[in-house]
């Protein structure tokens, strides 16, 4: 028998991120053992019965609701999972902190800075443990990168340079709205490309880099009108479909950053690169188990670029899983959330990163939307010691 305490989650949504959360919160201890909680899946919700009685009935959940405010409210229910589209997650998370729930928030944390602010506020007053999956973060060879920058091997830094590209919209006959194109309509997704990719790019590169000072971007939206799949109609389309930016962070150092839809041939393509004075990294999704590693103090005769293959034991997160040579995949960066925040929550510490991370990397992607429609540099007032 498992002495472990149980944590009772309370999932809201069924789509691709309900089946990366509810495939972590199944796998996470029987690698990571030990874990002071047992995640349980107690409920799940969704307004269309026979979809939520499917996606529960697949993954083990023991209830269904069709109302995701009396999933908050039941007793039985420790963690509620936001999995919603963004324009849900304000009312749910703020009515979750008021219920003393546990919040789980996928990203970005809302359609606005605004309601972020709000969001913040509430888990806050609350005092409620809070996170946003933010799942980059874990993949072993960033979080080895991360270790290398701490380490000071890349020495003072000069650039950063980021890309989330993507080929799914191209085609104009492809509709906006509805459950699997709710991202093309700006009413319900917020912001394009800039809240869905790039957010990614700007929290891994602040948590890598520090605060984002300032911005300048440009935006565009290729395909001006789609059918609307709720309307049947022809209505314009207000989310960015490509942007590209230039920023400075507080270090001094220059980026660029971009993201599209509109790059053939490209599925999943993140990509970043810090180059400093005295080495470099760089990594890309498509090759998401290699680091590679730019070191100038080698001696000049065999300096170059190292290309790590992060699945040693003594590499972030690998010692849970199978021997050296042995890659993970993508599924295995949101078992490594689960993991860090269960090992958080029983040491009463943030689990980062935090809803109020998570706004400073909302405030960055606003600035962007921002200095994209006035042509200009916009600062993002980042306060420079924040750390995400």
């Amino acid at each position: 028998m498992s002495n472990k305490k149980p944590l009772k989650i309370g999932m809201i949504g069924y789509g691709f991120m309900a089946r990366t959360h509810s495939n972590a919160y199944v796998k996470v201890n029987r690698f990571f053992q030990d874990l002071p909680y047992q995640p349980v899946l107690k409920a799940a919700c969704a307004r269309k019965k026979e979809k939520i009685e499917a996606f529960a009935d697949a993954w083990g959940y023991e209830s269904i609701e069709t109302d995701w405010r009396k999933l908050v409210e039941r007793d039985d229910i420790d963690a509620v999972d936001i999995c919603t589209p963004n324009n849900m997650h304000h009312d749910i998370a703020i009515a979750a902190a008021k219920a003393g729930k546990i919040i789980l928030c996928e990203k970005p944390l809302a359609m606005n800075t605004s309601e972020g602010e709000e969001m913040v506020k509430a888990v806050e007053s609350a005092g409620v443990p809070n996170t946003v999956w933010y799942n980059y973060r874990r993949v072993p060879a960033v979080a080895l990168a991360k270790e290398i920058v701490d380490e000071g091997r890349l020495g003072k830094i000069f650039h950063y340079r980021s890309n989330f590209l993507q080929d799914f919209t191209i085609s104009e006959d492809l509709p906006q709205g509805g459950a699997g194109l709710w991202r093309l309509d700006a009413s319900v997704a917020g912001s394009g490309v800039t809240g869905d990719l790039l957010a990614h790019n700007v929290d891994t590169a602040m948590w890598l880099n520090g605060p984002i000072e300032s911005v300048s971007a440009m935006t565009e939206t290729f395909v001006k009108e789609r059918v609307h799949q709720e309307t049947g109609k022809k209505e314009p389309v207000k989310i960015d479909d490509a942007t590209t930016f230039m920023a400075r962070f507080t270090n001094g150092s220059l980026a660029v950053f971009e993201a599209t839809r509109y790059a053939r041939g490209h599925k999943a393509m993140y990509t970043l690169e810090m180059n400093g004075e005295d080495g470099s990294i760089h990594w890309n999704l498509e090759e998401m188990e290699r680091l590679d590693f730019f070191d100038h103090k080698d001696d000049s005769k065999v300096r170059g670029w190292h290309k790590i293959h992060v699945t040693d034991g003594d590499h972030p997160y690998m010692g849970h899983w199978w021997v050296p040579g042995l890659q993970i995949g993508y599924e295995h960066t949101f078992i490594h959330q689960v993991a860090d925040f269960l090992d958080a929550l029983g040491k009463g510490k943030a689990i980062r990163p935090t809803f109020a991370d998570a706004q400073q990397t909302q405030k960055v992607c606003e600035a962007v939307l921002e200095s994209g429609k006035k042509g200009t540099w916009v600062k993002t007032g980042l306060d420079a010691s924040v750390t995400v």
